[in-house]
Order: C-alpha cells, then sequence, then structure tokens
C-alpha cells in the first residue's frame, strides 16, 4: 500500500469512526428521551393518577417499606432546625420525579432531595416547581400517612408527661404478642362473591389485644357477615377509615367500645379471633384466627361505600409501624387487657374542644 493509498485508507476509517461516535450520542438522546417519557407516561397514565370531580378517585400507594423508614428518619432528623423536612412531603416529590417507583434509583433521588433540602441549598418549591404530578401525590400521600408523625406527650414511669415528636401511630397488636404475615393484598377471596382481598391478615392467638393504629372516632362497631365481629374508625381529618375484623367470638370488644367513643392510638380496642362468614352473628367460620385489617382512603363521602371505595396496600406500613408498639397488661380477674402506658394526642384535645357540646359525646375511653 502506498502512502496516498494509507491516507485514503486512514480518512476513510477517521469517517467510520465519527459515524459510529454520531450514532452513539443519537442512541443515547432517544434513550433519556425515552426514559423521560417513561417516566411522564408512568406519572399520567398510572392508575395513581385519577382525578374527577376535584377530588381523588383512586390511590395506588405503592411507598416501600425502605422509602417510608428513610423519609420519617429525615423528619425526625430535621424537626426543630430551620430546614424542616416534612416526610409526606418528600415521599410525594419522589412519587412525582420516579413515575410513582420506590426502588433502590428512586431511594437515591429522594435521599439527594432531602440532603439539599437539610443543607438549605434547595426548596420544596424549587424541587417540585415543574413536577406536574406532584400536588396529586401530596394529597394522596397525606390522606394515607398523614396522621402518623407529630407531637405528642408520653406518659414517665413516674405518672409525669414528657413532650414528644416522632411516630405517633401505632403497630396493630400489643408488644409481645407472636405473629405472621405476609402481602396478601388483591389476592382473590370467594364468600359471598368473587372478590380481591382489601387489607391486611395477620395471623396469631385468640384473644391478642388489638390496638388503635391512629387516633379517631369509632364510627362502626357490631357484626358483618364478611369480617365477622369488626370496628371501624374514622381519623379526625376524615380522610382515613380504619377496619379491624374477625375479633373473637363472644367477647370481641374492649369494655365500653361504642359508636362514637374516642380512641387514642395505641388503646386496646378489641381481640383477635376468627369470626365472620356467617350471616348469623357470633360464628367462628374463619379457619385461621387473624386480624384483619385495613385502610379505606376518603376524600369524598361519597367513597365511603360502595364501588368507589379506595382500600390501599398496607403491607409495608405494617412493617413500618412495627417501630412503635404499645405493650398491654392483662387486667386481673377478667377478659380485659388495657394499654401500659398513656399518651395525650393534641389531635383529640382539638377535636372535642371544637366539637363537643355538654352531654353530646361520649367520654373518651
Amino acid at each position: 500500500m502506498d502512502k496516498g493509498q494509507r491516507t485514503r485508507y486512514l480518512a476513510l476509517i477517521k469517517k467510520g469512526i465519527l459515524a459510529e461516535c454520531v450514532l452513539v450520542m443519537l442512541a443515547a438522546v432517544i434513550v433519556v428521551g425515552r426514559q423521560s417519557l417513561e417516566t411522564e407516561s408512568r406519572a399520567a397514565n398510572n392508575s395513581v393518577l385519577s382525578i374527577e370531580n376535584d377530588y381523588i378517585k383512586w390511590v395506588d400507594f405503592t411507598v416501600s417499606y425502605e422509602a417510608l423508614c428513610k423519609a420519617y428518619e429525615w423528619d425526625v432528623k430535621s424537626h426543630g432546625t430551620e430546614h424542616e423536612i416534612c416526610w409526606v412531603e418528600l415521599l410525594a416529590y419522589t412519587a412525582a420525579k420516579t413515575g410513582g417507583q420506590f426502588d433502590k434509583s428512586a431511594l437515591k433521588t429522594m435521599e439527594k432531595a432531602a440532603t439539599a433540602l437539610f443543607d438549605g441549598d434547595k426548596t420544596l418549591e424549587d424541587l417540585t416547581e415543574d413536577l406536574k404530578y406532584y400536588s396529586y401525590y401530596r394529597k394522596a400521600y397525606e390522606a394515607a400517612i398523614g396522621g402518623l408523625v407529630g407531637e405528642y406527650e408520653e406518659e414517665c414511669e413516674d405518672g409525669s408527661y414528657e413532650q414528644r415528636y416522632g411516630l405517633k401511630g401505632y403497630f396493630p397488636l400489643a408488644r409481645g404478642f407472636d405473629y405472621t404475615h405476609y402481602d396478601d393484598f388483591g389476592v382473590s377471596r370467594s364468600y359471598g362473591y368473587k372478590r380481591q382481598h382489601l387489607g391486611h391478615d395477620m395471623m396469631g392467638l385468640t384473644g391478642t389485644p388489638i390496638m388503635a393504629v391512629e387516633s379517631g372516632i369509632v364510627e362502626a362497631l357490631g357484626w358483618n357477615q364478611y369480617g365477622g365481629w369488626r370496628i371501624g374508625i374514622r381519623s379526625f381529618d376524615g380522610k382515613r377509615y380504619y377496619y379491624y375484623a374477625h375479633l373473637r367470638q363472644n367477647y370481641p370488644y374492649a369494655e365500653g367500645l361504642a359508636e362514637g367513643s374516642v380512641v387514642t392510638a395505641g388503646d386496646v380496642i378489641g381481640y383477635m379471633g376468627h369470626t365472620g362468614y356467617s350471616t348469623k352473628e357470633n360464628v367462628n367460620n374463619i379457619e385461621v384466627t387473624h386480624l384483619h385489617w385495613g385502610l379505606q382512603l376518603i376524600f369524598d363521602e361519597s367513597q365511603k361505600e360502595g364501588n368507589n371505595e379506595i382500600w390501599i396496600d398496607i403491607y409495608p406500613l405494617t412493617r413500618f409501624l412495627s417501630k412503635h408498639t404499645q405493650t398491654a397488661a392483662k387486667v386481673e380477674g377478667t377478659k380485659e387487657w388495657k394499654r401500659t402506658n398513656q399518651i395525650i394526642d393534641p389531635v383529640i384535645e382539638r377535636y372535642l374542644q371544637e366539637n363537643e357540646t355538654p352531654g353530646s359525646f361520649p367520654d373518651v375511653p
């Protein structure tokens, strides 16, 4: 090969390399663009994004246990500092940024945002300015977990009360009682009619004390052919309805509990059993002793009952709540159990001040 041929050959190689580089760059642009569109598409087409008549029609609560823990840690760490971080807002930002995904990549996104907020490098407005669906996720997540973290007072050993900030929602079973569980949301049920399981089952022993997850008002109490003896408790903001089912035969409820009662988070409200699957009251037709507890979100009262009900998967939330358990002690000579230390929840105080008139509201149990 003479000098001229080598020159032409090298020129052709350079052109080929340049063409390949251009193709690689174009491919990268296409991939990045596609990923951006896919993220936006997930947010736009996800069943979680359904708003009509100015209220949310559906929520697919996909927040992982790990994300709940990380967001909560940042909330507590930043409380009382110059740059406070609200865990609900942090989770909503992450969901709006990732299209509702909470994988390892999303956790890194959340950690980066939290660090920027905590250091004062960014404000929440900076981070969410261009996130079209942030306000949706903010409202949805506030409805799901908004009442679980905040200020409260806890009883000390000497009977005095000390101010606390953190998780004031409780695990639904008393501390020290064995249980097993797994993510069973959405599995098939056949009694009465074919339907999905819209709650979370926790298998344990008959008589295990059931604790109120959040403070609220007893809205339903009595027999249901599907849930057996059950309790329904509504949060004070009206957005959460906690459902506890299959309670113990003959002695399902804590003494004095009635519709309209105000309960404090961590109170004993009932006892695990296996009642239900019968139109006849007080029947044990459930094979395995367990607590079925569910969380319904309500953005409009028309959603409370019927085809528009919103129930969310609470398996990750159940795991998260295990960080805050309440012990219960047996009341000698009875079938009753009582919590061992009290808390003062400010939402109860506010509710009673705003709503109670003499003789119109039952005493707090």
